[in-house]
């Protein structure tokens, strides 16, 4: 009989991940509190959200997809590329 390693419990309604998408955004899932350069806490409508690590965004700081066409390169995917 072979073991398996057990699988990680499914996050609960309070729990917070935040997801760096290659070559994209970082997708955050949960309730967290995302803040603008300001401080003040930005309204959210959804329970994830994409937020821009490109720069490109026209909808600060969400994710517009303008990374597919700018060539975002990711710090993972840059890493990943110099081994």
């Amino acid at each position: 009989m072979t073991e398996t390693a057990p699988r990680p419990a499914a996050p609960r309604p309070t729990d917070v991940t935040v997801t760096a998408c290659p070559d994209g955004p970082l997708l955050v899932r949960g309730p967290a509190r995302i803040l603008g350069p300001d401080g003040e806490p930005v309204a959210r409508h959804r329970p994830t959200v994409a937020l821009c690590r490109c720069g490109g965004t026209a909808i600060a700081p969400w994710c517009d997809g303008t990374h597919k066409v700018n060539g975002y390169r990711s710090p993972e995917t840059l890493a990943a590329d110099d081994d």
